[in-house]
């Protein structure tokens, strides 16, 4: 089997949203579809100091954690190339920088940010492109770490493949001079990814497409420090759902663990991240993490953007909750659940799990599908006033409603087939469509926005609870 060594690589600049943690997750697919011979490595790109935001490494920590997409290597594990944090990394930048610099690769920039301006706007009063190269100096000073380090670049027409986009190909005009070490001693991502990356023994690069602009930059580099190519894989954006424009905060890209407090399980965020963009040819959408590892491949990720819909990754939460045994779902909801329900008692939560699972779809949902079942509803006649077909039967033809129905299930058995039987008669004896009788019973003796199947309600709250909402229900309409 092939060795793969791939890594995730953040900047610890605020929370991890959808786009991330889905380059994370292509890139710990492809190590783990390598077996005993895949490696994924979490390092984090601290180098931006003014960017980088408080607790942001830990929430990185921790996102993965959720999703259980585990590292073998990096910045809490340690490893073989030790430290993981670029911060720690520098005296490593610096000898690499070293390199350049005795090759004639790499020079001290003796300008100001005021003449390096200058130099712009005079391009742009030309007509020209701005390229610094054009304003190299003859006789740089020695580099003594006081001023930025630029890459003396090599404008050459490059050729590349793409293990997503396929056969690339750039003219000479898009490679330039640029910073690789700063006048504050922190390297630039352009050149510490691919000395850690080199160091690092990375042989698969995944990252988003706001960096394909660069890439030419990144494989002068490699040829200046002859460096061997890694895989290159460029994954498009992740759209907002219009396809418009770029997934941002304000249109949903939030706080991946914003999702686990929401009640969405992690195989069913993994499902639809893998789903985000990559399909396997065939039509099934509801994938587990095995067989994801197994049938990931580059070349079926998409080479358009995705849009990010979640509709659908509410749809796969709940067809991966169903996935669950009983034991493990009410494992996985147990934060979810009101005190009252924890005072019940485990196998009176199971008893009423076991009946609501199937119409979950977050956990979130727990509270609302079941607070019924544990504690007494406060009416909410706005719910009746809010159905259309309930309202035209005025107060009277609902108190006649419900009487027939004291009446009926006053006598019944309650198992669910006995109350079953017990309705079907109602709807015999009252004319009524189902829509309209089961829907009364069951806000009157619950008072929740839905509810599993109505006699295996009614069996589980029992003939005296039952009872009682109903008479409580008569009593406020008179």
């Amino acid at each position: 089997m092939t060795i793969v060594k791939s890594r995730f690589a953040p900047s610890p600049t605020g929370f991890m949203h959808v786009g991330g943690v889905r380059t994370a997750l292509f890139s710990w697919l492809l190590a783990r579809q390598a077996g005993f011979e895949g490696t994924f490595i979490l390092r984090i790109e601290d180098t931006d100091k003014a960017r980088e935001v408080a607790g942001s490494i830990q929430q990185i920590e921790k996102s993965l954690q959720w999703l259980g997409i585990e590292w073998d290597e990096g910045v809490d594990k340690g490893g073989p190339d030790a430290p993981y944090l670029q911060s720690e990394r520098l005296a490593i930048y610096l000898e690499w920088a070293q390199k350049l610099i005795d090759s004639g690769r790499a020079y001290a920039d003796p300008y100001t940010a005021e003449e390096v301006e200058a130099f712009r706007n005079e391009a742009k009063a030309a007509k020209r492109p701005f390229l610094f190269r054009d304003h190299r100096p003859e006789n740089p000073p020695v580099y003594d770490g006081t001023q930025p380090l630029r890459f003396k670049s090599d404008p050459k027409a490059y050729k590349w493949h793409d293990a997503v986009l396929g056969n690339l190909s750039t003219g000479p005009d898009a490679i330039d001079d640029f910073i690789i070490v700063k006048s504050d001693g922190y390297p630039t991502y352009n050149f510490s990814h691919i000395v850690d990356d080199a160091i690092m023994g990375v042989t698969h690069v995944l990252r988003s497409q706001e960096f394909i602009a660069s890439t030419p930059k990144f494989l002068n580099i490699y040829d200046a420090l002859e460096i061997e190519r890694p895989t290159l894989a460029t994954l498009p954006f992740v759209m907002a759902i219009d396809g418009k424009k770029k997934l941002g905060k304000r249109d949903g890209a939030k706080d991946i663990l914003e999702y686990a407090r929401e009640g969405y399980l992690p195989e069913a965020m993994i499902n639809f991240l893998a789903t985000l963009g990559w399909n396997d040819g065939t039509e099934q959408e509801i994938f587990t993490i095995d067989e994801l590892i197994e049938k990931f491949k580059l070349d079926r990720v998409q080479k358009s953007p995705a849009r990010f819909d979640e509709q659908r990754l509410l749809w796969l939460n709940g067809q991966h909750i169903r996935l669950l045994s009983l034991d493990e779902l009410f494992t996985r909801s147990h934060d979810f659940w009101s005190d009252k329900a924890h005072a019940a008692g485990e196998d009176r939560q199971k008893q009423v799990l076991e009946l609501v699972k199937d119409r979950l779809k977050t956990l979130a949902d727990i509270p609302t599908i079941t607070d019924y079942f544990f504690e007494e509803p406060t009416p909410d006649w706005t719910m009746i006033e809010g159905n259309k077909q309930l309202v035209a039967l005025g107060n009277d033809g609902i108190r006649e409603l419900l009487t027939q129905a004291v009446a009926a299930l006053s006598v019944s058995e309650y198992t669910p087939e006995a109350l079953q039987e017990t309705l079907n008669g109602l709807l015999e004896t009252t004319g009524q469509k189902p829509g309209i009788l089961f829907s009364l019973i069951r806000l009157a003796v619950s008072w929740a926005p839905f509810s599993p199947a109505l006699n295996e309600t009614l069996a589980v709250l029992g003939p005296d609870t039952v009872l009682a909402r109903l008479e409580k229900s008569l009593a406020e309409l008179k």
